[in-house]
């Protein structure tokens, strides 16, 4: 019975959260939706009840001729944040793509409208987590001679909107900050992304992933 109220807590969140997002509950009209898909595989990573060890053999095998991912993953390339464990997905589930600071660039964005446009994924996550050394560097000013710089520099429009917040806040809040930046670099993107956006075709959310527990908070 407990089990059963758990997961329809988390189904009427999910359908909550997407209404509250892009206005519409059209994902949630399904039992499985994409968001749903990723909110339980985290619960079952965070209680270390994962369920995607199985025959690989047999996986890869069933993906060789194409994909089929339900959702992108906009992440950053931290070691500790892997979205196909933290979310308890198997091969061919999602389709990452990571860099540092999850900013986004030409070919981010290239790669994200080939999930969209070729692969039909119809979710978008931006996943931003706790201790963010690329947002940690922006917020403290630091410097580089090299490409990190280029990093930095996406980021500080993010920490410039926090600089008035407590010090010991700053860094989660420049954190959350930059998703909610990049979910509308995203969303904005011509010629792919924004009309699929514009027409529900797509829906991004934004995820803070907490090191400590290992749980996703959705960004509102």
């Amino acid at each position: 019975m407990v089990m059963c109220m758990n997961r329809n807590l988390k189904i009427i969140i999910c359908w909550l959260f997407l209404l509250t997002c892009t206005g519409t509950g059209t994902l949630c009209l399904f039992a499985e939706n994409p968001l749903q898909r990723l909110v339980e595989g985290n619960e079952r990573y965070m209680h270390s009840t994962t369920s995607y060890a199985k025959d690989w053999d047999i996986k890869r095998s069933s993906l060789i001729q194409k994909q089929t991912p339900f959702a992108v993953i906009v992440c950053c390339s931290d070691s500790r944040v892997p979205p196909e464990i933290i979310f308890d997905q198997s091969l061919g589930d999602l389709f990452v793509i990571r860099i540092a600071g999850n900013v986004v660039d030409d070919f981010a964005l290239g790669s994200i409208e080939y999930a969209l446009s070729v692969l039909n994924a119809p979710l978008i996550m931006v996943l931003g987590h706790a201790k963010c050394g690329a947002v940690e560097a922006a917020l403290t000013g630091a410097k580089f001679d090299n490409h990190i710089q280029n990093i930095v520099r996406a980021i500080e429009p993010a920490v410039k909107s926090v600089k008035d917040e407590p010090a010991d806040e700053r860094l989660e809040k420049a954190i959350k900050a930059n998703v909610r930046n990049v979910i509308a670099q995203i969303k904005s993107a011509q010629p792919t992304i924004a009309p699929l956006v514009l027409k529900n075709s797509v829906h991004i959310v934004g995820g803070y992933y907490k090191l400590d527990s290992g749980r996703v908070e959705l960004i509102n």
